[in-house]
């Protein structure tokens, strides 16, 4: 099998940096989307602090005040129409899956599967051979 990170004959420079540019834009979502899952689980475990403290305005004589933040904030939408995972099956569908299957498929039609390959060629740029930490791959020989 060819390796996998080399780049296939005639694929220019400008096609390795454009895939590059789109692989990275796409590595940035990725970065996007894990922030927006991590919105999704504090404003879930926040709303299931509220029941505690609910609990504890009620304990501590305060029933007017926990019965309005029951009733006003518990369970409340984040944005009209929408609890947080609702948001984040929104951004998968509409934006994030169609931007992962386009950059798949500019790199199997451009760069036959060979993804990476902008970074395959700097690492080989800048790896100091005959270092035992700078090696081409895994278990690879120390050239």
């Amino acid at each position: 099998m060819a390796d996998p990170h080399r780049r296939p004959e005639g694929v220019s420079d400008e096609t390795v940096e454009a895939l590059g540019s789109l692989s990275k834009a796409l590595e940035t979502t990725e970065c996007a989307r894990g922030h927006l899952y991590a919105f999704h689980q504090m404003t879930g475990s926040a709303d299931f602090e509220l029941d505690r403290a609910v609990e504890l305005l009620r304990k501590a004589g305060h029933p007017e005040w926990a019965e309005r933040v029951r009733r006003e904030i518990v369970g409340r939408n984040v944005i009209p129409g929408h609890w947080t995972f609702q948001v984040v099956e929104a951004y998968d569908r509409t934006y994030y899956e169609p931007f992962r299957d386009l950059e798949r498929e500019a790199v199997d039609r451009l760069a036959e599967g060979r993804g990476h390959l902008y970074e395959a060629e700097l690492k080989e740029a800048r790896r100091t051979r005959d270092h035992p930490d700078h090696t081409a791959g895994p278990g690879g020989a120390v050239t």
